[in-house]
């Protein structure tokens, strides 16, 4: 009589065990994709970080002054010709549009830097949305198979030890 029940206690338990190691193996996977991500964002942020950091302007050294040596006055020279000085004024007004075109561009492109890094977290998010629903239903149903293999064992043990 004490045979009987390590018939099937035994395979029983071994079962339990291999299905034990399967869902660990799951876990693991999931775990796994969602470091991938992690990765991926972060490689993601560094390169927006990297492309955002680019060298200082020519606006932003003109407005800082060093303490201790102050404002440099050097007397200006009159131009006895005034096409000459026309001249400077005109590539002064150009250069200085020319700044504040690169400044709009560098503007508009960190603007749509942005859009873009919100759009790739949103199809981001609903990638994982999706990972995550696949794996709960697919865990839903190995539970529920689990449940029945426990029961039939269940209903096994009571039958043979009734008959």
């Amino acid at each position: 009589m004490t045979r009987r029940p390590l018939q099937w206690t035994i395979p029983a338990l071994l079962v339990l065990q291999l299905l034990m190691l399967w869902l660990q193996g799951a876990q693991l996977h999931r775990q796994n994709q969602v470091l991938q991500g992690l990765r991926e964002d972060i490689q993601a942020l560094t390169e927006s970080l990297d492309s955002s950091q680019g060298p200082v302007s020519d606006s932003d050294e003109a407005d800082v002054v060093p303490a201790s040596t102050g404002p440099k006055v050097q007397p200006q020279r009159h131009v006895a010709v005034l096409g000459i000085q026309e001249e400077q004024e005109a590539a002064a007004k150009e250069l200085q549009a020319s700044r504040e075109s690169g400044q709009k561009a560098v503007k508009d492109a960190r603007e749509a830097q942005s859009k873009i890094s919100i759009e790739e977290n949103a199809r981001k998010a609903e990638e994982a949305k999706k990972v995550q629903a696949a794996t709960s239903s697919w865990m839903n149903w190995a539970w529920g198979a689990m449940g029945l293999v426990a029961a039939a064992l269940v209903v096994r043990a009571v039958i043979r030890r009734r008959g």
